[in-house]
């Protein structure tokens, strides 16, 4: 612009003076972090501590600034892949299928909860292991409702080619098989679950309570960001800390913050409360150390590195599960070691339970 107006001269000696200053003092802008996240009842503290302040108290106190961005589900951890985003909320079979398959390497930040029933295998008729050979099974294809339907299957002797599966959007999954009476079994998770169950003559036949711990929610962190900004995890962790505190005390401060995030969650109080009853938070950063550095996580991630290969999700030429290494608290690697790209780590964890952050 200068240029065009016959001042260049002026205008470099301002650049260099500019310059100049920058060197000798210190950048004057924060680092600025994007962390995105979709409506789940384990990820709605997330909008919570960015509503309540806590985010920002956090992430002020390390200098930077953290964005929340809300998106559906697999769009976010699209984006994630992308580089678009820093963090996303996710659970550990798509951190697996899709971020570390891809080849970018992920660090599960904060375990915050398993699914202990939120997600379900529910039937018509009384249908049971016995009659669900050879029926037709609607679902949410290559998702966890996928992974929950062939533990089932495997727990019964059986296998996916005993069945017919239906893929089916998660928006239509409920009000369809509701409307069809001649769809007999649905797979799908809360809140369309709690909504199916309540019309007569359906109930559960397999939930995730029957396979404790497989179905992992996270928040994941790009490793080399995480490295090279340590600052970003000891916000994150911080602040997800401060609203467990909240959410596990009883009165009204913690009744105040579960009816927030039911209404951003689109549910009652009541609802998003029975949605909790099938959620096992980790409450404490102690309680996700010890499930992360125990022998339960790594037997678990074989059952879900296992089904990955089986559904080609780990690439289509990926000669065996160990293709993508996965790297414990304790240093042990499931898979090539030499190709780990997730990992779990319990550095700010452990930092959040010596109150160290």
């Amino acid at each position: 612009m200068f240029a065009n107006r016959g001042l260049y001269g002026f205008a470099k000696c301002l650049t260099l003076l500019v310059l100049g200053s920058l060197a000798l003092t210190p950048a004057m802008a924060r680092e600025k972090y994007e962390v995105a996240w979709s409506i789940y009842v384990g990820w709605m503290p997330w909008p919570y501590a960015e509503e309540s302040g806590i985010l920002k108290k956090w992430a002020d106190k390390y200098d930077i600034e953290i964005e929340l961005v809300q998106m559906d589900y697999v769009a976010s951890i699209e984006a994630y892949v992308a580089g678009q985003v820093d963090a996303c909320v996710m659970t550990n079979m798509e951190c697996l299928n899709m971020p570390a398959a891809s080849g970018i390497d992920s660090t599960a930040l904060i375990i915050g909860d398993y699914s202990n029933g939120n997600d379900a295998i529910l039937v018509r008729d009384n249908i049971d292991a016995k009659s669900i050979k050879g029926r037709e099974i609607s679902l949410v294809e290559l998702t966890v409702s996928h992974y929950l339907l062939n533990r089932y299957l495997e727990k019964q002797g059986m296998s996916e080619r005993d069945v017919r599966i239906l893929n089916t959007s998660d928006s239509d999954i409920g009000p369809i098989f509701l409307a069809d009476k001649s769809q007999k079994v649905v797979v799908t998770w809360n809140p369309i679950v709690m909504q199916i169950e309540q019309h007569p003559g359906i109930s559960k036949l397999f939930t995730s309570a029957d396979i404790p711990g497989e179905i992992i929610d996270m928040m994941v962190v790009n490793t080399k960001t995480l490295s090279e900004n340590p600052a970003l995890g000891k916000a994150l962790t911080g602040a997800w800390y401060e609203v467990m505190q909240v959410m596990s005390q009883r009165g009204a401060a913690a009744n105040k913050a579960l009816a927030q995030m039911a209404g951003r969650a689109e549910c009652s109080p009541i609802e998003f409360k029975n949605q909790l009853k099938t959620t096992a938070m980790f409450y404490t950063p102690k309680a996700a150390i010890d499930y992360a550095g125990g022998e339960e996580i790594k037997r678990n991630m074989d059952y879900v590195r296992d089904f990955c290969f089986q559904q080609g999700l780990l690439g289509e030429d990926a000669p065996s599960a160990d293709v993508v290494g996965i790297r414990f608290p304790d240093g042990s690697v499931r898979g090539d070691k030499g190709n780990v790209k997730f990992r779990f780590d319990t550095t700010y964890l452990k930092m959040a339970a010596a109150g160290k952050l």
